[in-house]
């Protein structure tokens, strides 16, 4: 159990962290997201210890981050966004070095090298040297490395950053492995990421928590919105007023074209409302050719945009 409390961080002038405060439960996912400068890595360097905060408070299973710092350490595993890996040393020889700074007995860090491999799928690149290495592989390597001393809670800072399609669902299916048996904060930019990977999401803005919850939740914090979305051939300018216009439409944007004559928009309006009678309706009336309608929820994505703009 990872419990945060007030957490507050001010870099001279500028306030990183303003009172930040959430939990994370055993065993769960949690997705931490916020736009550049918003606070994800500040928090997460305090809750590993490679910082201090002005004030609040970090326990992990009932440990304080400042009274117990050193018992801390060892329980957690962090991939930072850039993963110091040493370039000239291979892939065995690292992960050694790693286990042994973490005071792995010789016994010990030759299992856990040997479980790590299979776990990681380093099984082609263990004796090539780092720098020979596909970022993928790198970022495998810098998870091994996070998880060399079994620890019970692991923080990935951007695990999936620079990593074609097929590595980041390898990498998303290896979190996933590992966090059957562990706790994981992940910090990422890519929403679908977060969508997919964790259980629970704590959206970070300003230093300040925006929101918190499942995907579901966040959707209805995020003030009932649905969105329609249609294709229509018609005049675009008289679309675009006739259904500014109407009751229930919070807002109308232009898509682009479909094909020669059919364009695409998309309605927001409140989730109580189903404006898709309406659309055909309009549609009919004003003999425009309706070839595709569809009520879609809010994505992440939107709800994102709405909590950090």
């Amino acid at each position: 159990m990872i419990e945060i409390k007030n957490l507050s961080k001010k870099y001279k002038d500028v306030q990183a962290l303003d009172k930040v405060s959430f939990s994370v439960a055993d065993g769960e996912i949690l997705g931490f997201l916020g736009p550049n400068g918003a606070g994800k890595t500040t928090t997460m360097k305090i809750i590993t210890g490679f910082i201090s905060a002005n004030s609040g408070s970090v326990k992990i299973n009932g440990l304080d981050s400042v009274e117990d710092s050193l018992e801390i350490r060892k329980q957690i595993g962090y991939l930072p966004e850039n993963v110091p890996l040493y370039q000239e040393m291979k892939v065995y020889e690292y992960l050694k070095f790693i286990g042994e700074i973490r005071g792995l007995n010789k016994s010990k860090l030759v299992q856990r090298i040997k479980e790590l491999i299979k776990s990681c799928s380093l099984e082609k690149v263990i004796r090539k040297n780092i720098g020979e290495l596909s970022k993928g592989y790198r970022q495998r390597v810098g998870l091994a490395q996070a998880l060399i001393h079994d620890p019970k809670i692991l923080i990935l800072d951007e695990p999936t950053a620079g990593l074609d399609p097929n590595q980041i669902v390898e990498i998303r299916n290896l979190i996933k492995k590992m966090a059957q048996e562990k706790t994981v904060i992940m910090c990422s930019h890519i929403l679908s990421e977060v969508q997919a990977t964790c259980s629970r999401i704590v959206i970070i803005n300003d230093g300040k928590i925006a929101a918190q919850g499942t995907t579901e939740e966040l959707k209805a914090q995020s003030e009932g919105k649905q969105m329609v979305s249609f294709s229509i051939k018609g005049n675009k300018e008289s679309i675009v007023d006739k259904f500014k216009v109407q009751e229930g439409v919070l807002d109308i944007k232009y898509l682009g074209r479909e094909s020669s004559e059919v364009e695409k928009y998309i309605l927001e309006t409140r989730s109580e409302k189903d404006l898709r009678p309406m659309v055909f309706n309009m549609a009919k009336e004003n003999n425009w050719i309706l070839y595709a309608l569809n009520s879609q929820e809010l994505s992440l994505e939107d709800i994102f945009r709405k909590l950090t703009k």
